[in-house]
């Protein structure tokens, strides 16, 4: 079976987390600051904030903005549920802006109606949530002017995008934004196994997200109500969680981001091989915004339903069958049983339904080979036409 995703493990990887091993740090160490450091530096950030996962980093984020009960935080339904569910977390209620046909990512068109009228409603959102789906960047200049408009705070959901550029600049940069997340799950374009990063150019919001990600435990005496008793001293000052990265996943990420332009780089050359080899077929390619260089962390393409004789599902079942492991993103978050619940219903966003109806992920991974590219190829034109 082609996965649709995977990591790619060197023995240089291998001998950066064994060295942590026989080290005297296996958390709390070294590494996880020049993990952070090396990250910051490579995006242009002034600080960084090492977790986890990145729904961790998008938890600790809202927190760090203040988010809570009575606040609103929007985003995009084609998105993992990550991306709603961290307002959650807070005790925040969640609505959602449609997508862009084009680029599936969220719509600023769409957002400033929605904006429109919840200024006379007066249901402004406190966050918005912007993601870059498959690693391609929202249009970020007009979602930070709307932002400067309307006075909400801006988390880019940027798990898909390491590597990526958003009008030559690195994405991450938080040019546009309050806060960026990284993810660096195994099979986004570098891994930690499990990690995720916060970054930011705010020195106040990096210092708040350090201390929700260890317990809201600090050392700093600066910060504390009262002089230290000892050197043994720490207060707790503020309910955090134990969203740690460890030393491990530290120095595998280190290791990986040596490989980072060149992953995304085989990724571009993948993208344009499908992109030419698909172009016959009834089917619509990725589409990529001239002010983006995305990561490409995925290739999704949409079936063209009404010029093949196939369901969307009998389609996918025989890319599986064929030995194709494709997927699917994703199920429009609104549609889930968990927000049915909190009374969204199937219509209420058009464009993110229509797209959930016709999409496919087609494998995307710096190892994949020409060769197992096309079969890849193969099993579509297959897929499509028997």
């Amino acid at each position: 079976m082609i996965p649709y995703g995977r990591q790619d493990i060197t023995q240089n990887d291998i001998d950066a987390v064994i060295a942590v091993l026989q080290s005297d740090f296996l958390t709390q160490g070294p590494m996880v600051p020049r993990f952070e450091q090396r990250v910051s530096d490579h995006v242009g950030a002034k600080y960084a904030v090492a977790v986890n996962s990145a729904t961790s980093a998008l938890h600790v984020a809202c927190m760090a903005l203040g988010l809570g009960p009575d606040d609103w935080l929007w985003t995009t339904p084609i998105t993992f549920v990550a991306s709603a569910n961290c307002a959650l977390y807070c005790g925040a209620k969640v609505d959602f802006v449609d997508i862009d046909p084009h680029t599936y990512n969220l719509s600023p068109q769409a957002l400033e109606r929605k904006l429109e009228q919840a200024e006379r409603e007066g249901k402004l959102p406190k966050v918005l949530v912007p993601v870059h789906l498959c690693g391609q960047s929202c249009d970020m200049h007009a979602i930070h002017a709307l932002a400067q408009q309307y006075g909400f705070k801006v988390i880019e959901d940027a798990s898909h995008a390491i590597g990526g550029r958003y009008k030559g600049q690195p994405i991450g940069n938080c040019g546009y934004s309050d806060i960026t997340v990284f993810s660096f799950h195994p099979v986004k374009i570098i891994t930690t196994a499990e990690g995720g990063m916060a970054l930011t150019n705010d020195a106040e919001l990096a210092r708040k997200m350090g201390l929700y990600r260890s317990h809201g435990i600090t050392r700093d005496a600066t910060q504390m109500s009262h002089a230290p008793d000892g050197p043994w001293y720490y207060q707790q000052i503020a309910l955090g969680y134990n969203y740690r990265m460890t030393d491990l996943q530290a120095a595998l990420g280190l290791s990986q981001m040596d490989r980072l332009d060149a992953y995304v780089a085989r990724r571009h050359e993948l993208a344009r091989r499908y992109d030419d080899l698909l172009a016959n077929l009834p089917i619509t390619c990725p589409r990529q915004h001239p002010d983006s260089y995305s990561g490409l962390h995925l290739y999704v393409i949409r079936l063209q339903l009404g010029k093949i004789s196939r369901s969307h599902r009998e389609v996918f079942e025989s890319l599986r069958d064929q030995g194709v492991g494709v997927n699917l993103h994703y199920i429009p978050i609104h549609t889930q049983p968990h927000y049915a619940l909190m009374g969204f219903r199937a219509g209420d966003y058009p464009q993110a339904e229509a797209y959930y109806r016709e999409v496919i992920s087609l494998p995307m991974y710096q190892m994949l080979t020409d060769q197992q590219q096309d079969q890849v190829i193969t099993a579509v034109s297959k897929a499509l036409t028997t």
